[in-house]
């Protein structure tokens, strides 16, 4: 091996040009990594709902965040680290909301502070979210305002029904150690009939996602929730404009509420029956027509339920929220209670419900699916509420993306959801509903009937047919203190 060795003089000026360059490839490099580390504030979206407000900030990169509040005046603050805010915050549209006005500055340190003045108290928190097909790193804040009912009544609705037993268990036991006097049946029979209420039956009509979480996006960039909030629209008016029906919007605005949410406000309302809308979507764009799932005590009862499910349920990660519904931690007993409820007539109803919107969607749309599928979506799980999830296409279908675009069909779909529903509830309505007057003032009892009459007691009546109050009652199921005028009672035979 030749080696050749250089003069001393010349090998020490390279020894410097070296070093020089290696400290200047350093201050490059340190350099480009400040600034990868510095995020840009592309976009600020505000959602504005009737209890809560989000503020989404759209990041190039993710960056650490730390929220407050301050008083006098009331502000909420928003630091972020190594941020800068690249986008006009006069564009932000704040009606609706509890910000009064925006504005930003710079930090101390290369950071970005948002100050948000506020018209009324909120109770803030915030989270980041990963990158998304649609979305890349965001900032989300939730103001929440105390004292609506959504933040006054967290009570799931299961928890709900099962205190409501507990209650009822605690009152009978009372009762019987003689904590508590006794109502008696004589004073009770004796009661006159009431009133009918004639009321109006109540169809919540939930449009499915919606504000930070745009749902399936189908070839042609059309959302999912926009496409769903235009069906649900159609139908609210078609349920308010039917005799004897009203419609109440789980959302009226493009904002996110939770799933567990979304049947809290039901049962707040009162509801008779929940029907969710949705629009399909799955990895091909092959598959097309309308489905219609009701709950399933297993989860789901195929393959596409169960994808379907677990993917309609992480709407509720998008909105930040955990809407896993787990009874691992509950005891033997409640569980008990909680697969009773989901298997008596509420179910059932859904079935029913469920099938007549079915066969309806048949008649202007191919139906993906012949029978009611069933599966474990979360909005479903209210035991109390006959509740459905209407999937009205594969928006990821191309030409059925375009029938969900078009407003005509937007309408038939409307229709047929509406169709179902009455049809259930003309045959089956509520006791103290309109429907149910009007039916049975229609109706000419027969020899073993007797119809209401205003000033009717339980005992007068019971007397006049030459029965027991008690055997009237168990015939009528009658458990309460309460009849009411136009009521059909069966005469049992003596």
């Amino acid at each position: 091996m030749i080696t050749r060795s250089l003069p001393l003089g010349q090998d020490g000026k390279l020894s410097l040009i070296y070093r020089s360059c290696l400290g200047l490839l350093l201050f490059v490099l340190l350099w480009m990594t400040t600034l990868v580390q510095a995020a840009q504030v592309d976009n600020i979206r505000l959602w504005a709902a009737p209890d809560h407000a989000r503020l989404v900030f759209d990041l190039s990169t993710d960056a650490e965040a730390n929220v407050f509040m301050l008083d006098n005046p009331r502000r909420l603050v928003i630091d972020l680290d190594r941020s800068e805010l690249n986008t006009d915050l006069a564009q932000l549209d704040l009606s609706g909301s509890a910000i009064s006005t925006v504005r930003s500055g710079s930090r101390d340190g290369g950071g970005l502070r948002v100050v948000l003045e506020l018209s009324r108290d909120v109770e803030p928190r915030h989270f980041t979210l990963p990158p998304t097909d649609q979305y890349g790193h965001r900032l989300v804040v939730d103001m929440e305002y105390p004292g609506e009912s959504a933040v006054e009544n967290p009570i799931d609705p299961i928890e709900a029904m099962i205190r409501e037993q507990e209650i009822t268990a605690t009152r009978h036991r009372g009762e019987s150690a003689g904590e508590a006097p006794r109502i008696d049946p004589e004073v009770v029979a004796q009661q006159p009939a009431a009133p009918h209420p004639r009321r109006d039956i109540i169809i919540a009509i939930d449009p499915g996602h919606g504000g930070e979480d745009p749902g399936a996006i189908g070839p042609g960039g059309t959302r999912e929730k926009d496409v769903v909030m235009e069906i649900s629209r159609r139908l609210q008016r078609l349920v308010d404009g039917a005799e004897g029906f009203r419609a109440v919007m789980i959302r009226d605005g493009d904002y996110y509420i939770g799933l567990r949410q979304r049947t809290r406000i039901a049962r707040e309302q009162k509801a008779d029956f929940f029907v969710s809308v949705h629009a399909d979507a799955f990895t091909s764009p092959r598959p097309s027509g309308s489905s219609v799932y009701a709950l399933s005590q297993s989860g789901a009862t195929s393959e596409t339920a169960q994808w379907l499910a677990a993917s309609e349920n992480r709407a509720d990660l998008i909105g930040g929220v955990d809407g896993n519904l787990s009874l691992n931690d509950k005891d033997e007993v409640l569980r008990g209670v909680l697969l009773d409820l989901t298997m008596t007539a509420t179910l059932n109803d859904s079935l029913s419900i469920g099938g007549q919107v079915l066969d309806q969607l048949g008649r202007v749309n191919r139906l993906h699916r012949s029978r009611v599928e069933q599966a474990g979506f979360m909005v479903l799980k209210s035991p109390d509420i006959p509740s459905l999830l209407i999937e009205t296409g594969f928006i990821s279908n191309p030409d059925e993306e375009r029938r969900l675009r078009d407003s005509g069909h937007q309408q038939r779909l409307a229709e047929s959801i509406f169709a179902g529903i009455e049809a259930h509830f003309r045959s089956n309505p509520p006791p103290a509903s309109l429907l149910a007057w009007q039916r049975d003032n229609r109706r000419t009892p027969s020899s073993n009937e007797y119809r209401i009459q205003p000033g009717d007691t339980l005992s007068q009546i019971a007397a006049q047919h030459g029965v027991p109050v008690a055997q009237l009652k168990q015939a009528n199921e009658i458990n309460g203190d309460v009849i009411r005028v136009g009521q059909v009672l069966r005469i049992p035979r003596s």
